[in-house]
């Protein structure tokens, strides 16, 4: 397949994710980001035997959008020490259905993901888990429907499922996330199961140099409603 690189340089590698590919290799067995990414650098590069792609994030598989990936295992470590401690910026957008009722503000909650079943649930008020993690996300509206809501997200954790469950819980699923009460399906360019949300921008500092990189997403195709042709995130 073509990847839709973003951006490229000897420490970095981001692409735009679409919907339905794994992050990484799962029991699927469906071709993922990372092996997508390894062989296009061999390629490109023509590098002989085995070709280093670092994961340092990633995005869940019905998920679109910016994904960054390191090109060497000191990028990787750099990176990922700024993702532990929230200093990488990320924005997605995404349709829910209904919507809430301010116009924008803060969630924070705490989640519980049964790793069986690989769900996540936020515990209600007083209830006790030490499995449980506070997850915090600011919002905006940025258009509303009859039936949804676009909103721009902001995440300032990065748990498992984090924005899903913390709009499904306050009875606002995104649109075609069945697995969260989504009322329908949507489906991406591969034909499988997508839904919407689209990671939009990434914000980092370069492993290497110091410098801040931004890198921005265009909506996919297969993006539902009126955001195809979205204009470009407003900044902080």
């Amino acid at each position: 397949m073509n990847l839709d690189v973003l951006y490229e340089d000897n420490h970095c590698l981001v692409i735009n994710k679409p919907a339905g590919m794994p992050s990484q290799a799962d029991v699927s067995g469906s071709a993922s980001l990372v092996d997508a990414a390894a062989k296009y650098l061999k390629e490109r590069y023509a590098k002989p035997g085995n070709v280093y792609v670092g994961l340092v994030h990633r995005l869940d598989r019905p998920t679109s959008g910016v994904v960054l990936l390191a090109r060497t295992s000191k990028a990787a470590s750099r990176l990922s020490e700024q993702f532990r401690a929230g200093r990488v910026e990320k924005v997605y957008s995404a349709i829910v259905e209904g919507g809430p009722v301010e116009d924008e503000g803060v969630w924070i909650d705490r989640l519980e993901k049964d790793r069986r079943t690989n769900i996540s649930r936020r515990l209600d008020e007083g209830e006790d888990s030490s499995a449980a993690k506070e997850a915090t996300v600011a919002f905006r509206v940025l258009d509303r429907w009859p039936d949804s809501t676009g909103l721009e997200l902001r995440p300032l954790t990065g748990r498992s499922h984090q924005l899903r469950v913390q709009l499904a819980s306050r009875g606002m699923p995104i649109v075609g996330d069945v697995r969260y009460g989504a009322r329908g399906r949507l489906r991406a360019l591969d034909g499988g199961g997508r839904i919407a949300l689209h990671a939009r921008r990434i914000r980092f500092t370069h492993p290497t140099r110091e410098e801040g990189i931004s890198v921005e997403a265009p909506v996919p195709a297969d993006w539902p409603g009126p955001w195809r042709s979205w204009p470009e995130c407003p900044s902080a």
